[in-house]
């Protein structure tokens, strides 16, 4: 099977250029619940004109409803799903658990894609969002082409691939820097792209901003590890880039030469980089959009804006006209539909009667539609004509009402959808303390807290003695197909001495702590902002919740679920998660020992937090602090990263104590608007 190509339309004119250019699908946006909120996306009657558009072509439409989503924006996701079905689009591209809940519930029929931001990485993860309910998921951006064989070959649906386009600095779905630091949430569509500012590292610049991808010149090697669809990313980017992207992905997947010189420039951040795919993870990934790649991207708009000008006949149909006496009619058909029209009676012809070269002629002028004649078969009754205006008619309205058929919507029969009703519990007060630890030495006034968690790696079986059931094992923020083995026997080694519980910031914790028998508590990496993510994350079996701390805490004190749930209260709080980790690559591991940072364009260091030099973390300048303020659940996460023992411990007693803090401290996003 060739890959599907899936391009982005970000506008009318991006549509236009993806569908005449012969993409077999396109991704686009709608209203305020989509990750490209500032594109021009489509209203109500522009979606069921580029749905109608879209099937006369043999395109499919995917409608993106990839943001999370609050409780006050349940209506607006339920009207969104209704205008989607009714509009006869193809797929939705999701994130939140609440609009998966909606979307299978309501409408089943509809094909649900786990969006990129569900930060899927590994096997565990595909399992889970399988038996969810998507029927298909966006692969990780960060994966190789082995890691990816891999995913495809663990799970029964199909799996997509970015092929080209932008590179996220961070893991998908990890982001928080443009919500923290300038409170445009990246995950509810209004990324400000900070990290492509000049953040500094070991004296280069930019240290945070990756060249574009570009694996077209590998998509036998996809197709060949089980990718089903190829996704080219850019719903923000002009037509030009759409309509040179889809063509070089066409003449790729034929097997011929594209043109890449275009594609870098009409975009690029100078050039592209395929170190994710290759696992060539090193400074050759990093670039920027420099003042030559902006110059540059003139020179080829005008050959790219005439690839889409005019319609491409990229559908063959095959006619049959038929003249007598008694009347003048032509059927046409796409091997699926036929439709049919009818002419003027003929005239006895005076001179020249009608013979099939002019009808061939007329008929075979398909000019200006989607359509070319594969096969045409006449039958013309002797003496007879019909003037070419007469055959031209004939065409025009056999092939409308050919367009007719193909953009037919089927009946949409919703079923009854009502969302959970939050169940309603008191809370302690004050609420319980947790720490988590970035290293064992740094524990401090164990006594005072409910819940130890420590990375993996830092545990040992005199730990595991030394506090029994109060610590929890925190899985890595990021695992990948080459680690899943190692750390499950690391896992169920701890196991065997006595681990009983783990703490994941993404999905795969969920099925691989299960598996292992072991209690799973839910991180705030999962991104929970409404009830009905809460209500599906405790009958996924999940012990515990933690908030995301992108919500407002006017949002999280109206929620609550059957299971304890907490917020995360102080810490330097992982902003990014990023493989490409930029201090190896411009400092290297050995230089680093664990402790890089990282400099914004002011001059504010920010840490940089390792994952055992799989992944790494950026953390933010300055802590989290709400000690004194508010305590809406059933626990506070205190996060420590690079703090000493002596500083631990006073955060614990300021909390206890409910004092709050004299140095510099941030409320994050609890106490600003959401956007």
């Amino acid at each position: 099977m060739k890959p599907e190509i899936l391009a982005p339309a970000g506008g009318e004119q991006q549509l236009l250029a993806a569908v005449r250019c012969g993409a077999d699908s396109v991704y686009l946006g709608t209203g305020a619940l989509n990750a490209r909120r500032n594109a021009a996306n489509f209203g109500p009657e522009a979606l069921t004109e580029a749905v109608r558009y879209c099937h006369t072509h043999g395109v499919k439409v995917y409608v993106t409803v990839n943001t999370l989503v609050t409780d006050g924006e349940l209506p607006l996701l339920e009207r969104t799903a209704d205008m989607i079905a009714q509009a006869g689009a193809d797929a939705v591209i999701l994130q939140d658990m609440a609009a998966l809940r909606l979307f299978a519930a309501k409408y089943p029929a509809l094909h649900r894609v786990a969006s990129t931001q569900t930060a899927v990485h590994n096997t565990d993860g595909a399992k889970f969002l399988r038996d969810a309910g998507f029927d298909s998921f966006v692969l990780a951006r960060e994966l190789t082409l082995e890691e990816m064989e891999k995913i495809c070959a663990a799970v029964d649906i199909p799996a997509e691939a970015f092929i080209h386009g932008a590179h996220c600095m961070c893991l998908s779905g990890a982001c928080t820097l443009s919500a923290m630091l300038g409170g445009r949430s990246g995950n509810r569509g209004l990324c400000a792209q900070p990290c492509r500012l000049d953040w500094k590292c070991a004296g280069a610049g930019h240290a945070l901003s990756l060249k574009d991808m570009s694996l077209i010149g590998h998509m036998a090697q996809l197709r060949d590890a089980g990718v089903a669809t190829v996704k080219i990313e850019g719903r923000m980017k002009r037509p030009e880039y759409v309509a040179a992207a889809v063509t070089a992905c066409k003449n790729a997947r034929m097997g011929q030469p594209f043109d890449e010189e275009t594609l870098a420039a009409v975009f690029s951040r100078s050039g592209f980089t395929d170190g994710y795919l290759t696992g060539k993870r090193d400074k050759g990934m990093f670039g920027y959009r420099t003042h030559e790649d902006v110059t540059v991207a003139e020179t080829v708009l005008p050959k790219l804006a005439a690839l889409y000008r005019s319609e491409t006949p990229l559908i063959p149909v095959d006619m049959d006209f038929a003249m007598t006496p008694e009347f003048s009619r032509l059927a046409v058909t796409d091997g699926t539909n036929t439709a049919g029209a009818a002419g003027p009676v003929p005239e006895p012809a005076r001179t020249k009667p009608l013979d099939e070269a002019r009808v061939r002629e007329q008929l075979s002028k398909t000019g200006g539609t989607q359509y070319y004649v594969n096969s045409l078969r006449i039958d013309l009754a002797p003496g007879l004509t019909l003037p070419a205006s007469a055959l031209n008619g004939l065409r025009r309205d056999a092939l409308a009402a050919l367009d007719d058929l193909r953009a037919q919507v089927p009946e949409v029969k919703p079923r009854p959808y009502e969302p959970i009703a939050p169940v309603r519990r008191d809370h302690p007060t004050p609420s319980p303390l947790w720490g988590r630890f970035y290293r064992a030495e740094q524990i401090a006034r164990p006594e005072a807290l409910e819940k130890l968690l420590l990375p993996l790696w830092e545990l040992s079986p005199a730990l595991l003695e030394a506090y029994g059931d109060r610590l929890v094992g925190e899985l890595p923020a990021a695992l990948f197909p080459e680690d899943e083995d190692a750390l499950e026997n690391r896992l169920t080694a701890l196991r065997d001495a006595g681990l009983r519980e783990v703490w994941t910031d993404n999905i795969y914790g969920i099925a691989l702590g299960k598996r292992l028998g072991l209690t799973v508590r839910g991180g705030f990496g999962l991104n929970i902002l409404n009830g009905q993510a809460m209500d599906y994350y405790v009958n996924s079996g999940l012990a515990s919740l933690t908030i995301s701390f992108e919500l407002p805490m006017s949002k999280i004190k109206a929620l609550d679920c059957a299971v304890p749930w907490g917020i995360a209260a102080y810490g330097h709080l992982p902003l990014m998660r990023f493989r490409a980790c930029p201090v190896r690559a411009h400092l290297g591991c050995a230089s680093c020992g664990g402790c890089g940072t990282l400099t914004d364009r002011r001059g504010v260091e920010f840490p940089v937090e390792c994952g055992e030099r799989k992944y790494a973390s950026l953390l933010n300048s300055v802590p989290l602090d709400i000690a004194g303020r508010d305590d809406p659940g059933d626990f506070r996460l205190l996060w420590f990263t690079r703090e000493p023992p002596a500083v631990c411990g006073a955060v614990i007693d300021r909390f206890l104590a409910g004092l709050p803090a004299d140095g510099p401290r941030t409320g994050g996003l609890y106490y600003r608007a959401l956007l």
